[in-house]
């Protein structure tokens, strides 16, 4: 397997190039030369294997000569043997349609700890055979900086920067990350948003005389590797529900694009996926793309669901690359465009081949409110504000096949918001209950290049 940039110009890598390189050097996103696909009978073989056995058998189409079947599965069996639930991801079922998909039972609580721990262990294992070091530099909403802290601390090799946007993460989400005091962890508090931070990341990637000094690395879903772990879930759902036998339809919670990103791969897989909601809250720039077309960035409105305070939706590049017939050149003019003017249309022709697939829905914060107060009144179930977001999306389709919410994150990571909807305050599992109390460890930096790339080169190897 080959992996080529949405843009055109970068270098054709492997998967480990590729893993290692993150962000392409054209300023694209890597995917796969081509989707791989499964027969009917394929994906039919993999119904009642456990978690990492489907993950092996997904992912090793994506790794090539890189990673073969063994080193796969003594990657998933280390990642998954730190989870909660013997399951990884286990389905709980709400009413006669709608099932809640547990992404949070992870170290850190959130889905993005299914792709990240075992991310973290391919890189150790990439730079332990080629002797290199690896410079993470990564921006995060809350949960990405938390998960891949947690799994990239005191990895050899390693160091980890890592921007949150300053009093915009949770209490929960800020500890998580700040608290680990590993000497090859640092958070830098930016004082801008989400969407300032991840132009950031993407900025010291494309400044040649900066990332020509440091093996800069990424963890956020700009990287391929993220992605593909990602794909796993949707498959052992789908499999769990019938799959390859009856279609599935999934609700996302999303702001970069990644999560339903993933779903996608798993459409392309061959995996009967009859619909993808792209569930967003008032930040709805997915929403109007898919909807009407308008994909435009305005200012990013804080919310009680911070990990969707999003404008910029990183991987929906990877998208329109396969809606405009992969043209790298074409995408690569009509990004810089973007990039200049945060505004873009999406041609008819191209939002419609979307919607094949792909529905949306924007919820405000008081349908998030109200189908929280739902889950907890007819269900029992206390829900995070994002999956509720998801939830809420769901429950407005009127198709009739299996209907799966991804619940991307534990509800007691999002206290406030959680006791002002249900009037109880979720607590942390056991093995997190001294979080607050722990000391922390961060620095307050502006929002600017210049200031960020000064921090970095100041503490971190040069290649």
């Amino acid at each position: 397997m080959r992996y080529i940039s949405t843009r055109g110009r970068a270098p054709v890598l492997d998967f480990e190039a590729a893993t290692l390189a993150g962000l392409a050097s054209d300023g694209g996103l890597y995917v796969p030369e081509s989707w791989p696909r499964f027969t009917h009978a394929e994906i039919a073989a993999m119904a009642g294997l456990s978690y990492v056995e489907v993950a092996v058998r997904v992912c090793r189409p994506f790794t090539g000569d890189c990673l073969d079947e063994a080193a796969l599965r003594e990657i998933f069996t280390t990642a998954y043997g730190r989870f909660a639930h013997a399951a990884v991801a286990p389905l709980k079922q709400l009413d006669h349609r709608h099932l809640l998909l547990e992404l949070f039972h992870g170290p850190t609580l959130a889905f993005k700890d299914i792709a990240l721990q075992s991310l973290g262990l391919v890189f150790e294992r990439f730079l332990a055979r080629s002797g290199q070091h690896i410079t993470v530099i990564g921006a995060t909403s809350g949960d990405t900086g938390s998960a891949a802290i947690d799994a990239l601390a005191g990895r050899a090799g390693v160091e980890v920067y890592m921007l949150h946007p300053h009093n915009r993460v949770s209490p929960v989400q800020r500890a998580q990350m700040t608290s680990v005091l590993a000497p090859n962890i640092h958070n830098i508090a930016i004082t801008g948003n989400f969407d300032d931070a991840q132009a950031l990341v993407k900025a010291m990637f494309n400044d040649a005389a900066f990332s020509g000094r440091f093996n800069l690395g990424a963890v956020n879903s700009i990287n391929w590797a993220r992605l593909m772990f990602q794909v796993v879930y949707y498959f052992t759902s789908a499999l769990a529900l019938g799959a390859p036998h009856r279609a599935i339809a999934y609700a996302v919670p999303t702001g970069n694009f990644g999560d339903v990103f993933a779903g996608y791969v798993a459409a392309q897989m061959g995996l009967p996926i009859e619909r993808l909601i792209v569930a967003t809250n008032e930040n709805d720039i997915l929403h109007r793309a898919l909807s009407v077309g308008d994909y435009s960035a305005g200012a990013v409105a804080p919310t009680d669901s911070p990990s969707m305070d999003i404008q910029v939706s990183s991987n929906f590049e990877r998208l329109l690359f396969d809606l405009a017939g992969r043209d790298g050149a074409a995408l690569s003019a009509r990004m810089a465009e973007f990039e200049a003017t945060k505004r873009m249309a999406i041609p008819d022709d191209q939002r419609e081949s979307a919607t094949k697939l792909f529905t949306s829905a924007r919820i405000d914060a008081a349908e998030m409110a109200d189908t929280m107060r739902w889950a907890q009144t007819h269900t029992g179930e206390i829900l995070d504000p994002h999956t509720a977001i998801g939830l809420a999306a769901a429950r407005r389709d009127t198709g009739t096949a299996p209907m799966v919410t991804l619940a991307t994150a534990h509800p007691a990571k999002f206290p406030a918001a959680v006791s002002a909807a249900c009037s109880i305050e979720p607590a942390l599992p056991a093995r997190l209950a001294d979080l607050m109390s722990r000391p922390e460890r961060f620095d307050v930096e502006p929002a600017q290049l210049q200031a960020i790339e000064a921090y970095i080169a100041a503490r971190a190897a040069p290649r």
